[in-house]
Parts: structure tokens; sequence; C-alpha cells
């Protein structure tokens, strides 16, 4: 699921590290106009989607098209799959998963819980992952075979052995019924555990990234509310569940991504063992 930098080419590694230089540079752009949004959401307009939880604004699509103009400008032949204008088919094989704002609940309603997540895929694998918050200016960034970074310091995960060490972070929505999330829930607070759910996944898998959560779960979610997030995790030393399997890219599928201290008994309790 992670793309392995010994089995690719020289020339093929100078064009990831360049995509990785323009993205960390392009999403605090796309950052700083988002934030500019928040701070004027009263003007938005702002639609429902299937799921009442589900709402998309004009900042949604314009912050999602300032991305896409960016890179085109740089890498005209790269394709696109975003939260808010679908996929777009490249020359080569690159493509940019984009959500221009994880969070977009909280973010209209004036929490800060919300982020921009991109992800860079050269073929079938995630070569990077972005996740900036502008509410704090964290930019947590990772390369494969590189490590996580936050603000360009080396992560890792929490170095823990149990799940009553620490907090977890929780996703849900109803595109799914509750007795999807529901009986996790139980085995976590019957072992002695605990767990926190702030409205954006990219956020709180960035949390577990950098120690500050154990891990996250999540029954159903799409592959830009995460990818990012999977090589973040993993690259700052943890586990995460085969999201990419029987195509995830396009349809989705659980996620569950933790510390490896407490993989195994977290698998458990989300019957992905």
């Amino acid at each position: 699921m992670i793309l392995d930098p010994q089995e690719i080419s020289p020339e093929a590694k100078i064009e990831i590290d360049r995509r990785f230089l323009h993205g960390k540079e392009m999403i605090k752009q796309a950052g700083e106009k988002a934030l500019d949004y928040f701070n004027r959401r009263d003007e938005l307009v702002i639609e429902t989607k299937t799921d009442p939880q589900d709402v998309v604004s004009i900042a949604d699509q314009n912050v999602e098209e300032i991305i896409r103009n960016l890179t085109r400008a740089v890498f005209p032949g790269d394709g696109y799959l975003g939260e808010e204008h679908g996929q777009e088919a490249g020359t080569n094989d690159y493509l940019w998963v984009i959500d221009p704002i994880d969070g977009t609940a909280c973010f209209l309603t004036g929490m800060r819980s919300w982020c921009i997540s991109i992800a860079l895929m050269k073929g079938d694998k995630i070569a990077a992952g972005f996740v900036y918050d502008p509410n704090t200016d964290e930019l947590f960034t990772a390369l494969a075979g590189h490590g996580a970074q936050l603000n360009d310091k080396a992560i890792k995960t929490y170095d823990i052995k149990s799940v009553t060490e620490g907090v977890m972070g929780i996703g849900t929505s109803h595109r799914i019924p509750p007795s999807e999330l529901l009986p996790f829930l139980d085995k976590l607070l019957s072992s002695g555990g605990m767990f926190i759910r702030n409205g954006s996944c990219a956020l709180m898998m960035s949390y577990v990234a950098a120690g500050r959560l154990i891990g996250y779960f999540e029954p159903h979610i799409n592959s830009w509310d995460c990818l990012a997030g999977i090589i973040l995790i993993e690259e700052a030393g943890g586990w995460s569940s085969p999201f990419l399997d029987q195509d995830g890219l396009n349809k989705g599928n659980p996620i569950l991504a933790t510390a490896s201290g407490v993989a195994q008994d977290l698998r458990q309790m989300a019957n992905l063992a």
C-alpha cells in the first residue's frame, strides 16, 4: 500500500521528490485560502448531500480547484481524485487524492477541527501524504521511506502496550448503521480504553502519527479522507489496515490505523484480525 523506494528507478525518485516539495508549499497556499473562507464562513453557500452530516460549501469546491490548478501548472500530466470535483485522468501514473476541507461540518459551525488532506499516489501505491491545519499552522508530511514529520521535525506513534494508556480516535457517518461501530466501542470501553471524535478523520490520523492518539477507527471512510493519514502513521512506525484492497480508492473501506504496540488488540476489537 505504501511505495517501496527500493522498487522504483532513480528518475522516479527525483519526480516524487519534486512533487513532495511542491505538495508542502501548495497545501499551505490552499490553507491560507481555506482559513480566509473560515473567517468569512457566514457568507458561504451551503449544500447538503445525502448524509445530513455531509455538507459542502463554495469553500470546499474552490479550495480543491486551487490545489488542482497549482499542481497542473507544474505537473500537467498528473491525475486527480477529489471529494468535490471527482476524478480527472492524467497521462502518467501520478494521482493526487484531495480532501479540500476535511471536517466541513465543523468548519461551517465555527469549530476549528478541520484541515486539508492530500495524498500522492504512484500507480497503486501511496508515495507521499500532506495534512495541513491552518488554524494551528501544523503541517504533517510523510514521504515513502523517509519517515513522517510535523513542521519538518520527525514524529513517531505513541510507544504503548495497552489501550488504557491513551485515547482512541473514532469516526462514523450515517452511510453505515450504528451496529457497525457500537461493538467496537463496547469492547474498547470494556477494556478500559477511551475515545474522542473531533469531526476530521485526517486530523485525528495525523494525531496518531504524532503520538497524540493511540489509533483511529472508522467502519467506512473514503480514500480522500484517509490516504494521507495512512502513510503518515506507517512512516511514523504505526500499523494500518489494508484500506486499498477491493478498490478502496474508489469505493472506500473500513480504516483502522494504530500505534504498533496496540495494533493486535485493536484489530480484534474491530474484527479486522
